[in-house]
């Protein structure tokens, strides 16, 4: 088959790669459909040593199910499913609280050991009968954008919000206009709230923050930004604070426009060690910190109704579709801010 690899920081290739098998009783493999390019891609994109590579990539998909192990039942071939990008066996302690990404027989996509990555023709799947979700057979092809963003960045932004405790009334800001952030604005609104700021600079991405339930953005950054937030806020900054971006300023940002008593929920991956939480940050204001990576398979049945039926239509943050063999294209125009994010289709 052929499947993407990167070799290091900005050699993205495209090669071809030995079938996947079933190795264990509980796998199942995929042929994918539709894959993508996740933002958090661009971290080794930017970072990757050539001792370190190549390595498998992509964690996002969903496809056909072409074999399964001889444990997994409630899947046959043909079915067509969505996959988080963490597999999980849903039955353990951690999955039952809704905590997939805790689960000891779990792993990330294209990260885990002997798990190849989802930016390819086809994918097994470990933990099949508790990871997979089975999409009607028969779904109109133009909703696969959106019921591909159930495997990561809509779960993502969700789950955002979800630990943010946005309610009915709320205020929240959200930082970052990636897609993780546009659709954090979109879960926010979900879940009721009232006023949503938009802190991103890009305008064809904000606009869509817009169209997803954003009601102010602002495109300075720093205290200028924070300054913005006050000032819309009555000089108190919101409760919620949903961070999508993953570098420093970007949390100093939530510290500097989350209100006392509120929280700040991180999903962007971090690429810093150090987050102040003293006195003067989080500790005298009585701020809350969580997020964490997104236990998407915990929401994908909550939010996939909506998705069917049109009500929510997250799959407009892919701007830009190409095929398999173009996908260190696609690395490249993210990179370069030319697409927000980038569809990988057959």
């Amino acid at each position: 088959m052929r499947a993407t690899f990167m070799y290091e920081a900005g050699d993205v290739r495209v090669q071809d790669a030995p079938d996947p098998v079933i190795e264990q009783p509980t796998d199942a493999i995929v042929r994918v459909l539709r894959s993508c390019v996740c933002g958090s891609d661009l971290h080794p994109y930017h970072s990757l040593t050539a001792a370190e590579g190549p390595v498998p990539m992509g964690h996002e998909f969903l496809g056909t199910v072409e074999e399964t192990g001889s444990e997994v039942s409630g899947l046959q071939r043909g079915d067509l499913v969505v996959a988080p990008f963490a597999f999980a066996d849903n039955t353990c302690e951690f999955c039952r609280a809704g905590l997939h990404t805790s689960c000891p027989d779990g792993g990330f996509f294209a990260a885990a050991a002997g798990v190849g990555g989802a930016q390819a023709e086809a994918i097994r799947v470990p933990q099949a009968q508790g990871t997979l979700v089975k999409l009607p057979n028969d779904v109109d092809e133009a909703l696969l954008p959106s019921l591909l963003t159930l495997a990561d960045v809509y779960g993502t932004g969700y789950h955002a919000a979800h630990q943010a405790q946005v309610k009915p009334g709320d205020s929240v800001t959200v930082i970052g206009d990636g897609a993780v952030g546009l659709l954090a604005v979109l879960s926010a609104e979900q879940l009721g709230a009232e006023r949503i700021i938009l802190m991103g600079r890009h305008e064809e991405r904000t606009d869509l923050g817009r169209h997803f339930g954003a009601t102010d953005v602002i495109a300075e950054r720093g205290d200028e930004g924070i300054a913005r937030v006050r000032d819309l806020t009555g000089g108190h900054g919101t409760r919620a604070v949903l961070e999508a971006v993953g570098h420093m300023p970007a949390y100093e940002m939530a510290i500097g426009v989350v209100r006392p008593g509120g929280v700040i929920s991180r999903v962007g991956v971090p690429q810093y060690e150090d987050a102040p939480v003293g006195f003067g940050s989080l500790f005298g204001p009585n701020v809350t910190l969580t997020g964490g990576p997104a236990p998407v398979r915990a929401y994908i049945e909550k939010l996939l109704p909506a998705v069917l039926d049109g009500t929510r239509d997250p799959g407009r943050v892919f701007d830009r579709t190409l095929t398999l063999e173009q996908t260190p294209d696609g690395y490249r125009a993210m990179d370069q801010r030319e697409a927000l994010k980038v569809l990988l289709a057959p």
